[in-house]
Formats: C-alpha cells, structure tokens, sequence
C-alpha cells in the first residue's frame, strides 16, 4: 500500500484521537434536540464506521461492530476508536494493494473504487467532527485544533484571536 495513502488513512485517526481525549462522561450527553444523536452517539457513531464501511469494502479485521452498544464513558469511546483505527491502519497496509485502490466495489447499492471508500471514510469522520464542535461547545469543552489552531487556541500561540465577522 502506498505510503501517501496509509498517511491519509493515520492523520485523521490521530487527530480525531486528540478530540476524544477532550470528551468527558458528563459531555457525552450534550445534545440539540431529543431527536438528534448526542455527542457521545456521534463520538461512537464515527467509531463503528470505520469497521462497517471498510469491511464492507472488502478489509477484514477485529473491532467495535454495529451491534455494539455506545459506551458510557468518555475513555471507553477513545479507546474503542483507537483499537479500530489500529486494526484498520494495519489491515490496510496488509491486504489492499497500490493497484487494487482503482478495483470497484458495491458500497450501498453504488460502485465506488477502493480509493474514493477510503476518501469517504475520511469525509466522514470531517462532516461529524464538525457537528462535535457545536456540541462540545455547548457542553464546556475546549475543542482541539485540528487543521490549524481552534479559537480557544490563538491566546496559548500569544496571538489574539481572529474577529468573528
């Protein structure tokens, strides 16, 4: 496996693993609205797809399954997303190939390359960080930065923060 793509597949797992560490067993109760999922439902949510969408791409490997219940501790949740994302970093430098990212494979009823499974497991785990950020916000939480310095961030750097315009 290219070592760009495997980069691509760890930076996200690292990061994200920073924002779990942030998360408190009181927090994971935050939420919008009774008919939305909580922060630790998401935080959890995010956990299982890593093993639901790539082993329905065709890798196998040993983590947290759909059938698996949130847990109730924030430590829990952190620990569960860095086993699965270990298990699928190796799994995917084990068994999927330079060449085999251009073969199809059926993803809910769509055929995807292997690559573009690999994107969308990526822009996954960004569309549902970005609905944390509210959500730890309104529980208290410090958000980490990600892809540069979080607002709460800039001060620590001795820089103010940007206007909010």
């Amino acid at each position: 496996m290219a070592e760009a793509e495997v980069d691509r597949s760890e930076t996200p797992t690292s990061t994200y693993g920073k924002w779990l560490d942030v998360l408190t067993d009181k927090s994971l109760a935050q939420e919008v609205t009774a008919q939305d999922r909580t922060l630790g439902r998401i935080a959890w949510h995010i956990v299982l797809t890593i093993h639901e969408m790539m082993t329905h791409a065709g890798l196998s490997f040993d983590a947290p399954s759909d059938d698996t219940k949130v847990p109730v501790t924030a430590k829990e949740i952190a620990d569960g997303y860095r086993q699965a994302s270990k298990a699928f970093v190796t799994a995917l430098k084990e068994q999927w190939t330079d060449e085999g990212l251009q073969e199809d494979v059926n993803m809910y009823g769509q055929i995807w390359k292997k690559s573009f499974v690999l994107a969308v497991l990526i822009q996954h785990q960004v569309h549902h960080r970005g609905q944390m950020t509210v959500l730890m916000r309104q529980a208290g939480l410090r958000v980490p930065g990600v892809f540069g310095p979080a607002r709460e961030e800039w001060s620590a750097m001795g820089v103010a923060e940007p206007p909010v315009v």
